[in-house]
């Protein structure tokens, strides 16, 4: 899939995670909405950070340091998220995220110049989806 039509995939999850954290902050008091949009807030900047990976890997012939900035980035992400959670669910969507980037930081490592970037993908979109239940 073209990265231009993942970023537009990513930033309507992005969307639709808003909307949804703004509906539920409207019957579950300030410190839910608080919640929501910090996760909301984060899980776009993860999807950003998503997009610069898989084009950093498919430009890592020219400069395989853009890979592991934005590996860096999702990482600070997660970090900024899990430290503002107790949710279980979205405790295991950044788990799941952070696993998958380790995965693509390890590949990279051992030489692989084109690292299968599907499960940060997939793990990001699981980890959008959580921030909306």
């Amino acid at each position: 899939m073209p990265a231009s039509r993942r970023r537009g995939r990513l930033t309507a999850v992005a969307a639709a995670v808003a909307t949804a954290a703004l509906t539920a902050g409207l019957t579950t008091g300030c410190d839910a909405v608080d919640k929501a949009l910090d996760c909301v807030q984060t899980a776009d900047a993860i999807a950003d950070s998503v997009t610069d990976l898989q084009q950093a890997v498919e430009d890592a012939a020219n400069d395989p340091s853009q890979a592991d900035a934005s590996l860096d980035a999702i990482e600070k992400s997660l970090r900024k998220i899990g430290d503002k959670t107790d949710d279980a669910d979205v405790n295991k969507a950044v788990d799941d995220l952070r696993e998958a980037v380790g995965n693509v930081r390890t590949a990279i490592k051992n030489g692989d110049e084109t690292p299968d970037v599907g499960p940060v993908t997939d793990a990001a979109g699981e980890l959008t989806k959580v921030c909306t239940s």
